[in-house]
C-alpha cells in the first residue's frame, strides 16, 4: 500500500512550487496533475508516469470519481501517488473528496500548501490583499457553483472572486446588490503567476468591459481594498480607471506583466 501526497503546485510557473513539494515531486512514482500546472514541473519527476486528470470550467474535464477511483489503483500499485493540484489544494481544489476517497482505502496521506492565485495576483500587481486600517479582512469566492448562481456579498473589506472570467457582468450587478459602491475599484487579473500576466482596472459599474480582454483566461477579481492603487504602482490610479472606462471607444486599461521564470531545470532543491 503507498501514500498519496496532495501538493499544490503554485498558480502558474513551475518556480513557484514550494521547495518541500517540488522535494516530494521529486519521489513520485505517479502524477495526477491538474490542467493548469506548468509542463516544466515534470523536470522535477521525468521518470514518473503523468497522468492528465484536469478539470476546466465549461469544458471536457476528469469527473471527480474518475480521478477518486485513479488515486486509489495507483497508490495500491506503488510506493507514492503525487496529486498535483494548480494553486493551494485546499482552496477550490476538491480536496476534501480525494482525501476522503483515499481514508476510506486505508490510504496515508499528506498534504503540501501551494500558493493560491489571489496571492499571486496580489504579488504580481503589486496590491496587497490586506491593508493597515481599513484592509482587514479576505473573502475567497467562486464564481464557479454547482447552481451555476453567481453569489456576491460585502462581509469583507477585500473581496477576491475565483474562475470569474465568463461572468464578470453578472458579477458587477450582484455586488452592486449586494451593497457596494458604483465606484468601488476591481483588479481584474488573468493567468495570475504566468510570464503573460494580464491586470487590468475598474470600476465595480464597468466590470463587464473586462470580459474581452481576459476572455478565456483563468481570471481572478479582486474587489475592495485589495484593488486600490499603491504608491509604487505607479500614477494610474482608479479614478484614471474609472475616465477610461467611461469612454466607449476605449479598450480597457491594462498592464501585460512580463517576468523571468526560469525553468525547472534551475530550481531542483
Amino acid at each position: 500500500m503507498g501514500k498519496v501526497a496532495f501538493i499544490g503546485a503554485g498558480p502558474g510557473a513551475a518556480d513557484l512550487i514550494t521547495l518541500r513539494g517540488a522535494r516530494l515531486l521529486a519521489q513520485a512514482d505517479v502524477v495526477l496533475f491538474d490542467a493548469l500546472t506548468d509542463p516544466a514541473l515534470r523536470e522535477f519527476a521525468p521518470d514518473a508516469r503523468w497522468v492528465h486528470v484536469g478539470k476546466r470550467g465549461y469544458s471536457d474535464s476528469t469527473g471527480q470519481a474518475a480521478i477518486n477511483a485513479l488515486l486509489v489503483r495507483h497508490a495500491r500499485e506503488v510506493a507514492l501517488v503525487v496529486r498535483l493540484k494548480g494553486g493551494d489544494p485546499s482552496i477550490f481544489g476538491r480536496l476534501e473528496e480525494e482525501l476522503e476517497a483515499v481514508a476510506e482505502a486505508g490510504l496515508e496521506a499528506e498534504v503540501v500548501p501551494g500558493v493560491t492565485a489571489a496571492l499571486a495576483a496580489a504579488a504580481g500587481t503589486k496590491r496587497p490583499l490586506t491593508r493597515r486600517g481599513n484592509g482587514r479582512s479576505v473573502s475567497l469566492t467562486t464564481a464557479m457553483t454547482r447552481s451555476g448562481e453567481l453569489k456576491a456579498s460585502r462581509t469583507a473589506d477585500t473581496e477576491v472572486f475565483y474562475m470569474a472570467g465568463k461572468q464578470l457582468g453578472a458579477l458587477s450587478r450582484r455586488l452592486s446588490e449586494a451593497g457596494w459602491p458604483a465606484d468601488t475599484p476591481v483588479s481584474v487579473v488573468s493567468r495570475a503567476g504566468w510570464p503573460d500576466q494580464l491586470h487590468s482596472e475598474h470600476r465595480i459599474a464597468h466590470l463587464a468591459q473586462a470580459s474581452v480582454l481576459h476572455a478565456g483566461r483563468p481570471t481572478v477579481v479582486v474587489v475592495g481594498a485589495g484593488a486600490r492603487e499603491t504608491a509604487t504602482t505607479g500614477s494610474r490610479t482608479p479614478e484614471a480607471a474609472s475616465e477610461r472606462d467611461n469612454k466607449d471607444d476605449d479598450e480597457p486599461a491594462c498592464q501585460l506583466l512580463e517576468a523571468d521564470h526560469p525553468p525547472a531545470s534551475r530550481l531542483h532543491p
